[in-house]
């Protein structure tokens, strides 16, 4: 039985992504970093290299009020991503009490905190950014999917291992 303190999240987002920089404005690649021309594979690489985006849903608080909170992530274990962002989520927090009450979210995230854009301004459109939409789901416990999420999850944050979902 879930206990209403800890709950795992994972999101299955419907990815939105432009290329906002011509192929001929291609800065030089980091760590296999695929050229701004190629944007799926730039968004999958946006989302392997972070560890932490902006997270907004529906305030229930807020009569409806959008809220953006900072979040840690996985996409899965570094090597093998998987494409979806897996969270691990209190009910302590509002981010998590909103997707109980509406799943709609939106997660976003800079290539700026990977210290791959340079000097440039984090809004500099050769600054990659990624924002992705769709319904934060509870993953079942029991499921092999809630494995590959804690795997995924304490593996690039180590710290949480120590909290545990009931």
């Amino acid at each position: 039985m879930l206990s209403p303190a800890h709950l795992a999240f994972a999101a299955a987002f419907l990815i939105v992504v432009r290329s906002s920089a011509p192929a001929a404005a291609a800065r030089p690649i980091f760590a296999g970093k695929p050229s701004p021309s190629e944007a799926t594979a730039t968004a999958r690489w946006l989302a392997a290299q972070n560890t932490w985006g902006v997270l907004s849903t529906i305030s229930s608080d807020l009569s409806g009020a959008p809220f953006g909170n900072v979040v840690s992530y996985s996409d899965g274990v570094p090597g093998e991503g998987s494409g979806i962002p897996y969270f691990y989520l209190t009910t302590l927090d509002p981010t998590a009490r909103d997707a109980l009450e509406d799943e709609r979210t939106s997660f976003t995230l800079s290539e700026f905190p990977l210290g791959t854009c340079g000097k440039k301004d984090p809004e500099n459109p050769t600054c990659a950014k990624l924002t992705l939409n769709g319904k934060l789901k509870m993953v079942d416990l029991q499921s092999s999917e809630a494995d590959l999420a804690k795997l995924a999850l304490f593996t690039k944050h180590p710290e949480m291992k120590g909290i545990r979902a009931q």
